[in-house]
């Protein structure tokens, strides 16, 4: 870069045959030097002796860029939206139904709970009778090459099933902070005990029912 200028003499003539002093356009080069970033050291000399470049008229002509056509300056984040819907596949192809998942409990006649499974797990358990529909396994001599994944069925915990509670008798505090309820189950040679608020299988219901009481005997 340096040779090309001192080459040219006191004076040169650029493509456009203009005349031009060689000395005036050191400031120039020394700019160009010092912001271009060199291979021995990757990076340009600027940030090297200062932490910094300057801002170049190339900066200056972008941002004059961007205010003339707004859209550039948000199309990448218009672009990675378009990529997130992209990879959601339409609803028509989506399965009608999710499952096959256990069922745990029956609370009345037009409800169920669930055992989910895989994305699910985070859901509320219980859904109404009319969205269920009975699980058949596929015909293999139908769809010989249809896969399907394997029925995730979680294990059940030993006595899961025989130790549910039937109603709530008193409550506390503990540790100013976690609720605890005095318990009575459904099978009456288990003892009743203190167990947490997390700890209690349908809590909702059992819930909502102890706060009725509770006003009850309140208002009598």
């Amino acid at each position: 870069m340096i040779r090309r200028f001192c080459t040219y003499g006191l004076e040169f003539k650029d493509s456009d045959s203009f005349t031009h002093d060689w000395c005036t356009l050191i400031p120039a080069l020394e700019l160009e030097y010092k912001t271009t970033i060199h291979s021995s050291i990757g990076k340009t000399p600027e940030m090297l002796e200062k932490s910094w470049n300057p801002i170049l008229p190339y900066d200056t002509l972008k941002k004059d860029l961007v205010d003339i056509h707004p859209t550039e300056s948000s199309f990448e984040l218009i672009l990675d939206k378009a990529r997130h819907h992209a990879n959601r596949s339409p609803k028509k192809l989506k399965d009608s139904f999710a499952g096959p998942f256990l069922i745990k409990a029956l609370h009345g006649p037009n409800s169920v709970q669930l055992e989910l499974t895989g994305e699910l797990m985070n859901k509320h358990p219980a859904f109404p009778v009319s969205i269920m529909k009975p699980y058949s396994s596929s015909d293999k001599e139908s769809f010989p090459l249809r896969n399907k994944p394997p029925l995730e069925i979680p294990p059940l915990e030993e006595g899961e099933e025989k130790k549910t509670v039937k109603f709530l008798k008193e409550r506390r505090t503990r540790n100013k902070k976690e609720s605890e309820y005095f318990v009575s189950y459904r099978i009456p040679t288990q003892e009743d005990e203190w167990i947490l608020e997390k700890d209690i299988k349908n809590s909702e219901k059992l819930l909502r029912s102890f706060r009725n009481e509770s006003k009850a005997r309140i208002e009598n």
